[in-house]
């Protein structure tokens, strides 16, 4: 499984509209669900800072998500931008894969 992690700091006046586009319902999910290997998304607010979320958006390998960008890539874009301006800050957290226990 491959996770990309991303952290995001949402202007107050967009915190409805944000929570929407990024449910597990949402715009992203429907976007990523339009291709193979989409294994879901998760939303998760900071309890301790207002505004304040990640997101999890889980694939089953890395080369699906990669795929999916090359075959999405105007479509992506064009949600990126639109989201951008709910937020003051984003930070990508990172790209996670399952280990192997031995």
């Amino acid at each position: 499984m491959y996770w990309i992690v991303w952290s995001f700091d949402v202007k107050p006046e967009q915190v409805k509209a944000f929570e929407r586009v990024y449910a597990a319902d949402g715009e992203w999910a429907r976007l990523f669900q339009r291709a193979p290997g989409f294994a879901g998304m998760e939303l998760r607010r900071e309890t301790d800072r207002a505004g304040h979320y990640l997101t999890i958006d889980r694939w089953l390998t890395r080369a699906d998500f990669d795929r999916f960008k090359d075959a999405f890539r105007q479509e992506y874009d064009l949600l990126d931008a639109k989201c951008g301006r709910m937020t003051e800050a984003e930070k990508k957290i990172g790209d996670f894969e399952t280990t192997r226990e031995l």
